[in-house]
């Protein structure tokens, strides 16, 4: 029998904390919406739409992007993955792999690491 396990960390603190400073003039709106014009460009080429506006320029919803990394993935090493493939899909394909949910603002370039998703697969047939 194949045992699955996914072991998460968020970081809605860090984010909480980045905007705090944001809003008490710590940091400038250079700081924060820094996103690389490629992120840009995948978020609003393949981003996964949300009904959550950006919490810097409040104009446009967030993207989100599930950037996938792992020793087994090979061409697939880095790619961006709807969340239905990820949980449907490559969990199933591959071993162990880990998922970096990252939400985008098309609009300012916000951009933040939401969360971390290390999937592990484990007994039943290894030959996946």
């Amino acid at each position: 029998m194949l045992k699955s396990k996914a072991t998460s960390v968020d970081y809605t603190l860090r984010k909480r904390s980045i905007l705090r400073d944001y809003r008490a003039g710590r940091l400038s709106v250079y700081d924060i919406c820094d996103a690389h014009p490629e992120i840009c460009r995948i978020a609003r080429n393949v981003g996964e739409h949300t009904r959550v506006p950006c919490p810097v320029c409040h104009r446009h919803d967030l993207r989100l992007l599930n950037f996938v990394y792992g020793d087994e993935l090979n061409y697939d090493n880095g790619r961006v993955f709807p969340t239905r493939t990820i949980f449907n899909g490559l969990r199933e394909k591959y071993r162990t792999f880990t998922c970096y949910v990252v939400e985008v603002c098309t609009g300012c370039s916000w951009n933040h690491l939401v969360r971390s998703i290390r999937f592990e697969n484990s007994g039943g047939n290894t030959d996946v």
